[in-house]
């Protein structure tokens, strides 16, 4: 018979066999375009599919943690950088990776910070932080320790707005 009357099944995708989201078939082919007087064995495109689905799932997944992180509900490129430089065998994998869009690392050298306590031994080019607390107002009129002062005494226009800020 010539098989008219048998209906053809569905084919099925070699993605689809192999469970994989990749297009296998597609692998396949470029794997074929790029290695030359090699032959390309049938689990080859659906071991590289597999890999490369895990992968991607693996980067999506810590790019949406940090995009979470920031308060945001969308994935950018700098929430992949963020992803993979924290991840320390994706960093090792993709360190000489430019993502673009990406940005860079937050990071400050420590030497740059400014450190509380530190002694003139270290040299003139330090500067040394100022004291937290600004210095105290000297009140005109003001008498000296000896002498109380009597009330309201010394309290001009000026310093009497002053007070009420405080």
């Amino acid at each position: 018979m010539s098989g008219r009357g048998k209906k053809r099944a569905k084919s099925i995708s070699k993605s689809t066999r192999a469970g994989v989201l990749f297009p296998v078939g597609r692998i396949q082919r470029i794997m074929k375009k790029t290695t030359h007087k090699y032959r390309i064995s049938v689990g080859a495109p659906v071991y590289l599919a597999a890999v490369i689905e895990y992968l991607t799932a693996e980067i999506l997944e810590l790019a949406g943690n940090a995009a979470r992180d920031n308060k945001r509900a969308r994935v950018i490129p700098r929430h992949i950088l963020l992803a993979i430089a924290n991840d320390e065998e994706l960093h090792h994998l993709l360190k000489n990776v430019t993502i673009p869009q990406g940005g860079v690392l937050p990071r400050i050298h420590p030497e740059l910070l400014i450190r509380k306590g530190v002694s003139a031994k270290l040299g003139s080019s330090v500067v040394k932080p100022k004291s937290s607390s600004p210095p105290k107002p000297k009140v005109p009129g003001a008498k000296k320790a000896g002498k109380p002062a009597a009330p309201g005494a010394g309290k001009g226009k000026k310093d009497i707005d002053n007070s009420q800020d405080a």
